[in-house]
């Protein structure tokens, strides 16, 4: 029963201090805010992108290099046909072009790469962005803070000079603090999600040159 009812006391401290945590900080601690919903708003958003965009891509090419064996460029296109991710789009581009040259293979898919490619890297570069602003912004309400607090002081009695000051320092560590964890928390989500795209990039790159050796090395025995 007890520990029923410390339950609410406890996330009602918990709450209280955000609250006073927020206030102290000024309007910098809600500007802060905005730009880390801002920022996951655009990694969430990255994050379901990047994976409708992403396949496995050893275990596709091992099906894809099965299909062009056994001559079946059609069967193969289908597969790819099959998926919603880049690395099928850019292959297929290829296969529709497998009866031609090496050369107008590579045109076929250095074209679709080029268009998938700036899909993948879209707005991530805003996360770096939103994690600048933050530190900034936090250190910005720092300089506010420290300002208001020495100008209180300033004008304040002898005896309260002391706790206006230290009560004014505290209050515009509230900032830099709010900033720092928001720049910390935003640069590692950009840190995932770059490894991603530059996983589903590496792989156009790889398997693509890989598709071309193999269907010139089809064309040769034909």
């Amino acid at each position: 029963m007890e520990e029923i009812l410390t339950k609410p006391s406890t996330v009602e401290s918990i709450t209280q201090t955000i609250a006073q945590f927020f206030q102290g900080g000024g309007v910098f601690m809600w500007i802060i805010m905005i730009t880390l919903a801002f920022g996951l708003a655009v990694a969430l958003e990255r994050f379901f992108k990047l994976r409708s965009y992403d396949t496995d891509g050893p275990s596709f090419m091992n099906e894809l290099q099965r299909n062009v064996l056994s001559n079946d460029i059609q069967g193969a296109i289908r597969v790819c046909s099959n998926s919603l991710a880049f690395l099928p789009k850019v292959l297929k581009s290829g296969l529709k072009r497998a009866s031609h040259g090496s050369e107008q293979i590579q045109n076929a898919i250095d074209a679709t790469a080029l268009e998938v490619i700036p899909k993948v890297e879209l707005r991530l570069n805003y996360l770096q962005l939103v994690a600048n602003i933050s530190t900034l912004f936090g250190l910005l309400g720092t300089i506010q803070g420290l300002i208001s607090s020495f100008s209180a002081v300033s004008a304040a009695d002898p005896s309260e000079k002391a706790a206006l000051l230290s009560s004014g320092i505290a209050t515009a560590m509230n900032t830099t603090a709010f900033g720092l964890g928001v720049a910390i928390l935003v640069m590692i989500l950009h840190t995932f999600l770059s490894s991603k795209a530059e996983k589903i990039i590496s792989e156009i790159d790889e398997f693509s040159v890989k598709l071309l050796d193999l269907l010139g090395a089809k064309n040769k025995e034909d």
